[in-house]
Formats: C-alpha cells, structure tokens, sequence
C-alpha cells in the first residue's frame, strides 16, 4: 500500500527538532521525507499540521486472552490500542492458562496472528502457573517468540529463584518485568493504607510492600551486575530507591502509570471500587516525587498497566472487586493533560517516554521517523479538549475513575506497519 500523508509536523526527540514536512510510506516503510511531495498513492491523507510521532509502544497491559474473554480479548484490546495510539503493546502472563509454556505460547501466538491488528508481543511467566515455585523453560520460551518475562500480578517471593530468573534473562538479553510487591505488608488489603482507608474502613495496602520488594530487587541486580525491569512503580520511596540506584550505576529502568502520576487515593471516596488498583492509587506527596522522577530521568517509560474487567466485577464491595483500571485509550490524554499542558515534559520528553525509551526496553528498533524506517506512527492533536464519556471507550472495561473528568489530546491516526489501524471518527 503507498501512503501519503501531508502538512505534518514530524516530531524527532533525539534532535529536539519539529519538521514541518510530508511523509511518503510504501508497503510497510518510510518511503521519502520532504516538502510538497508529489506521490501518487492508495491514499493522501492530510493531518492540517498534527504533530506526527515514532508509534507509540505500551510495554505492559492485559488483554485477558485466553481464558477471561469477558474481560477483552486480543481483537479488542488490540483495537483499543490502536485508538490509544498504540502500534505495539506487550501483553502480560496471566492468562487462563497462564502463558509459561511453548504449546500455551503457541495458541496465544495463532490468535494474536489472526485478531491483531496492531503488533503485539507476548511476555512469558517466570514460574510455572505464576507461582513463584519452579522457573519455567526461559530459553524454550524465548527462542519461540516471548519478548520478556513477568510473573505480572503476582511477586517471586523467593530470593533464589529470582536470583536465577535475572541471570537467565539476562543472557538472554530479555527484559525481566519485575511486580515488586511483598505479601507480607498486603494484609488482604485492597486500596492504599491511610486516610481513605480508614475513613472507608477498609484493609489498607502498606507501603512498606512495594518499597521492600523494590530495595530487594535493587540489591538483586547490583550484587549480580545484571539488569531488571521495575513494572507501576508508585511510592515516593521507591521513585528515590530507583534514582539513588542509577547513580550508582546499578542497571535498573522502570515505569509508571498514568493514573499514579494523575490522580490520588481520594477519588476512591467517590468513585469506591472503580478506583483500586494494585499498586493503589496514592497521596500528593508520592505524585509529586513521581513527576520529579519523570522530570530528572528517573522514570524511563509510561506504561498503563491496561486492566480490563467487566461491569459486574467493578460493582461488587470494594473489598471483593478486583483490582485494575482500563487504561490504555487513555494514556496519550492524561499525559497531555496532567504533564504536558502543565509544563512539567514537553512533546519530546512524551516522545522518549511513550514510545523511544519502551523500545529500547524491549530491545526493539528505537529510531524515530526516518526514511528506511518502519512505518509505525500516531498522529495527534493535543488541543482538543472533552469531557471522558463511557461511550468514548471500546475496550470492553470501562473500568476507569476518568469517566466524567476534563481530558485534553485525542489521536487522529494510528499507523502500523503503513496500514491506518485507527482513524478519528
């Protein structure tokens, strides 16, 4: 297919240069590059000067499929995606069956061929039914198509097997996606412990469970000279752990979600189960360190974390429902939103957050546009104020505390591979 697209504004981070420019796209690859070009196309399409940016890449989301299609499945999530600007997601091990063997890995791999419609890239369970016990075959699964490894949901309580899974990992030169979460400091609680929990009366979630594991897992990767991933950070502590470690020259990244960086605990007050998550949401004073850490480099990447579920389960007592937000339609307009319109990034700084640094975090290619390059882009307008409806929503979870709030930025196209996923409406 032969693509040209005019009047963009392509948006080139490692140059901090807008270019005012047209962009010629040929089955699959970035074609030409220049002003008032004259190809004759497919399809001419013209973005009236939204900026152009390297498709955006969401290293961590949960599409349910197999085993919890009520959820979402590969088709919609990938579908939603595609509405979020996404071109490549990582979906996460916790599926039904969970994603720790080649023939699980291989059904997954065959309806991801068949639905998708943007990339995505599975992550394989470090231990065997995620339970923390038994590593799975690390090797088999690598070299039969998994891009990374996570026991997303659940924390490898045992020191050794961790120890191990890093070194595998690492001479592998695959990412391993860390939930860092001690079970010890959960107490079957459900959102975070303090002020809302208590006025709610409900079992709180200590910090002290994100924060130790975190200290473990630094201490991990230094003693081993090895690296590792830290999945949704969201405490002030940790965002300090992670930027003492770097200076020390310890191989840590990490990432953060948007709605650790947005909203606080409080709209749990009114919002109840719609607003748990894990890790829950927290204070000011956490997101106030988070944007420092974003601002001094300290987060690498945005990640949402995508965690569907059906109405039904968002309405049981805060207590039973399970955790998770929808969230990855969404990412691109919060971040304006929240860091953006306020000055605390600019558009390359989004650039590097959302889609260069998860590349190279997944060992992906990380260039930006340029000719000879994929044709994996999203085309935004970041003035385009609105108010979230339910409606606006196609993931099947409209599980998100953003319902009803004031949102700036929508994507205009998602393309993937020189095909257009997703076009506004």
């Amino acid at each position: 297919m032969e693509l040209l697209i005019k009047n963009c504004n392509i948006v080139d981070s490692s140059k901090k240069t807008i270019k005012q420019s047209d962009l010629h796209i040929s089955n699959g690859i970035i074609k030409n590059i220049g002003k008032d070009l004259k190809n004759k196309c497919d399809k001419v399409i013209n973005v009236k000067g939204a900026f152009v940016l390297p498709g955006l890449v969401d290293i961590h989301v949960h599409f349910r499929e197999p085993g919890y299609e009520y959820k979402e499945t590969i088709k919609t999530g990938s579908l939603a995606a595609a509405k979020g600007g996404f071109t490549t997601v990582a979906i996460m091990p916790n599926t039904n069956p969970v994603i720790d063997n080649v023939e699980i890995l291989d059904n997954l791999k065959a309806i991801i061929k068949r639905d998708a419609c943007i990339k995505v890239m599975p992550i394989g369970a470090v231990t065997r039914g995620q339970k923390g016990e038994e590593l799975v075959d690390i090797k088999s699964l690598y070299e039969n198509g998994v891009y990374g490894f996570s026991d997303d949901g659940q924390p490898i309580m045992n020191e050794e097997i961790m120890n191990k899974a890093v070194k595998q990992c690492n001479e592998l030169q695959i990412p391993i996606m860390i939930h860092s979460e001690d079970k010890r400091y959960v107490n079957d609680g459900c959102i975070n412990l303090g002020r809302v929990s208590e006025k709610l009366k409900v079992k709180g979630i200590s910090r002290d469970a994100e924060n130790i594991m975190i200290k473990r897992d630094i201490e991990i990767a230094r003693n081993l000279k090895l690296s590792i991933h830290i999945c949704h950070v969201s405490t002030k502590e940790a965002v300090c752990m992670i930027r003492q470690a770097k200076q020390d020259g310890v191989k840590v990244t990490c990432e953060v979600a948007p709605h650790h960086f947005s909203i606080t605990e409080n709209v749990i007050l009114e919002k109840q189960a719609i607003g748990k998550v894990n890790p829950p949401l927290r204070t000011y004073e956490d997101i106030e360190e988070i944007i420092k850490g974003i601002k001094d480099g300290t987060v690498d990447a945005i990640a949402t974390d995508h965690a569907p579920h059906s109405k039904d389960e968002k309405q049981l007592d805060i207590q039973k429902a399970p955790f998770g937000l929808t969230g990855i339609e969404l990412a691109l307009p919060i971040t304006n939103t929240y860091l953006l319109e306020k000055g605390v990034i600019d558009i390359f700084d989004l650039v590097n957050l959302m889609s260069i640094n998860p590349r190279k975090i997944m060992g992906m290619d990380s260039r930006g546009i340029e000719i000879g390059g994929y044709a994996d882009i999203t085309i935004i307008d970041l003035n385009k104020e609105y108010i979230l409806n339910e409606s606006d929503i196609i993931s099947k979870g409209k599980n998100t505390p953003f319902i009803g709030m004031k949102l700036k930025g929508k994507v205009k196209y998602t393309i993937c591979d020189g095909k257009i996923v997703y076009e506004e409406e």
